[in-house]
């Protein structure tokens, strides 16, 4: 993180020497290598004590045995949280003062009724893209012309468009159009409409290695612009967004400002989303569908993955060496959800000799330190989180929390190697400002 923006972390599938005292760096080394086989001689054991227990099973062989390791790995346990928070005191990291929320950054539209606006692409299947964009001029064509070279169209393609009412808010013509089969890895130019701006697209790589962004609770505030100039500095593939996009929360031309602003990085590479509590925009007594603008504006490939809602979904990067789980946080999850019907038959479709990586997405964290949001997700994860420990999920990304945050390897509240890894990545600059205890 620079400059107080948001922070951007870059997911592709040192230890720093600090100066002062007065040890000559070969004692430094020296001690510093024994403490280290000092720790590992007693951390090792331990952990693989833990990770036996939560499997329930023996370490030792003998009940005593047991008792008597898990009383020494648990004090170890205690000794080593105890030095950790010492050490952060003593650092006096309480100290750091979070910047303040940032003013709205708002984006106007000023050109002819007809011109395009708020373009942002996204995967479907695997050699096609969707190209998504506003019109203010509903009775404008939802055609796309596209080729290698600028200016230069050897293919098109027609889609649909729709529009939705908000109070008395009507939007712009909201088009949707799927584009492809697309070669791989490959820059193409594009223009929506047949009218206004050439945009430039570039598809995912079909194999491994493939970098994603990943930034949740965006927002388009100052902060939100510095994430997004940290992002556009950068050479990715996709970006993943854990929910909580434009912040508009009934304000329906927010959704609008919001895709002016991300359009110069949604427009170049797929921005893939799942929805936050701010998406919901429902409102006590008036009867309002929630997700409307969402729905409308973000439309993910839901239906190419089995589900039949747009809130949670699931796609292949990289030829299939990646599969990315998009969970609906706000859509029902429990027992004889459809939402969980849905992700039982899409981890088992998952083959892991040819899928080395799984991730998942959603909204509201499963694990979370921070005082904001506590024990929201508690509910889903007792509904869910075996299915993804069995299916050997290596992370879980997730928003909702002002802050970042990343827990070790872990299965129901125990620290565990064959669990995720879960991130909180909350704090891409939206309105709301930091987590801030």
């Amino acid at each position: 993180m620079s400059g107080g923006g948001g922070l951007v972390l870059h997911a592709r599938l040192g230890d720093g020497d600090g100066a002062g005292g007065e040890l000559t760096p070969s004692r430094r080394h020296a001690l510093l290598a024994a403490a280290t086989a000092a720790f590992a001689l007693v951390n090792a054991p331990c952990l693989r004590y833990m990770n036996q227990a939560a499997l329930g099973r023996s370490f030792t062989g003998t009940f005593c045995g047991d008792l008597l390791v898990g009383a020494m790995a648990h004090s170890w346990r205690l000794l080593v949280q105890g030095l950790t928070s010492l050490m952060f005191l003593c650092a006096r990291a309480d100290e750091y003062v979070r910047p303040p929320p940032s003013p709205l950054v708002l984006m106007a539209h000023d050109k002819p009724a007809s011109h395009p606006q708020q373009v942002h692409i996204s995967v479907v299947g695997a050699k096609n893209m969707r190209i998504s964009w506003v019109t203010d001029d509903r009775s404008a064509p939802s055609v796309v012309e596209y080729g290698r070279s600028p200016g230069k169209y050897t293919a098109s393609a027609t889609g649909d468009h729709i529009t939705y009412h908000y109070f008395f808010y009507k939007s712009g013509a909201i088009h949707h159009v799927t584009i492809g089969p697309l070669d791989p890895g490959t820059t193409y130019y594009y223009r929506c409409g047949k009218a206004g701006d050439e945009f430039r697209l570039r598809t995912p790589p079909a194999t491994l290695p493939i970098e994603f962004v990943v930034i949740g609770d965006l927002g388009q505030t100052g902060w939100t612009a510095s994430t997004l100039s940290h992002i556009g500095g950068g050479d990715y593939d996709m970006l993943l967004l854990p929910g909580d996009l434009s912040y508009a929360d009934t304000r329906q031309p927010l959704w609008d400002s919001f895709g002016r602003l991300v359009q110069p990085l949604a427009s170049a590479r797929p921005w893939m989303v799942t929805e936050g509590n701010h998406e919901m925009e429902t409102l006590p007594v008036v009867e309002l569908a929630p997700f409307a603008a969402y729905n409308a504006r973000w439309r993910m490939p839901h239906a190419e993955s089995g589900s039949r809602s747009n809130l949670y979904y699931s796609f292949d990067a990289a030829g299939g060496a990646a599969h990315v789980v998009m969970l609906g946080s706000y859509a029902a999850f429990g027992e004889g959800s459809e939402q969980r019907r849905w992700l039982e038959a899409d981890l088992a479709r998952v083959d892991r000799r040819r899928t080395p990586w799984l991730l998942v997405l959603l909204h509201a964290p499963w694990y979370n330190t921070n005082q904001a949001h506590q024990g929201e997700g508690e509910r889903m994860r007792l509904a869910m989180e075996r299915m993804l420990y069995d299916a050997r999920v290596d992370v879980v990304f997730a928003g909702h929390v002002h802050a970042y945050e990343r827990f070790t390897r872990i299965y129901d509240n125990e620290a565990d190697s064959r669990g995720p890894m879960y991130i909180t990545i909350g704090d891409g600059g939206n309105r709301e400002g930091l987590a801030l205890r």
